[in-house]
């Protein structure tokens, strides 16, 4: 019998190949997020995907499972994507200037890549209907929301409530302004920004503060 390697050594050739499984995964949802956003969803085949980067169809069906677990990853990188925006908002120091900085950042995130809005809201892929499981960390990734809205109810800015509740309207409010304007009837985001701080100014406790306009 050989002498076991060390631990170290094992742990170090875990680490790689986790790193090039991450790689690999990483630049094939890279391949299929810019086919999605230039080609649109029907772009979307595993033949497809794997000429583009190179690899084997096999690669893809051993990494994803299926076209429908391959959904399932971009549906949940897009919101990553959304996250990473809205966590590198900087801290302003006071919550409710926080939070309305937190507006615009969502619609930047939502316009400047269409592809995976359209797979996120709008039911991009036909029969692709994400499971209760990527819904909800779908919705995490947007806790951010949440615990700045929970910032604010402490600090007296917002009224005593659950900060979901307050983060569901502003969200909802945000959907709406945004799907008319990429269906082209808004013609900038002057309503979008309209529309969520008067979302946010609906939970003041102070309906005159200055802080929102």
């Amino acid at each position: 019998m050989g002498t076991p390697a060390p631990l170290g050594l094992q742990g170090a050739y875990t680490r790689g190949h986790r790193s090039t499984y991450d790689e690999l995964r990483t630049r094939l949802l890279d391949v299929a997020g810019r086919l999605l956003d230039t080609a649109g969803p029907e772009s979307l085949t595993v033949r497809r995907i794997a000429a583009e980067a190179g690899c084997t169809t096999q690669v893809i069906y051993t990494m994803f499972g299926s076209n429908e677990g391959l959904a399932e990853a971009l549906y949940l990188e897009g919101f990553e994507r959304f996250r990473r925006r809205l966590e590198a908002v900087p801290d302003r120091g006071d919550p409710l200037e926080h939070l309305i900085a937190l507006g615009p950042a969502y619609r930047e995130a939502a316009l400047s890549e269409p592809g995976y809005y359209s797979l996120m809201f709008e039911r991009a892929i036909p029969g692709f209907t994400p499971s209760e499981r990527a819904r909800t960390l779908a919705r995490a990734a947007l806790n951010i929301v949440d615990r700045v809205i929970a910032d604010c109810i402490s600090a007296g800015y917002l009224v005593p409530t659950q900060p979901r509740r307050i983060a569901d309207a502003v969200w909802a409010a945000a959907q709406g302004a945004l799907s008319l304007e990429r269906a082209g009837h808004l013609q900038d985001g002057t309503t979008y920004d309209t529309i969520t701080t008067a979302a946010i100014r609906s939970f003041l406790t102070d309906p005159d503060c200055t802080a929102v306009r």
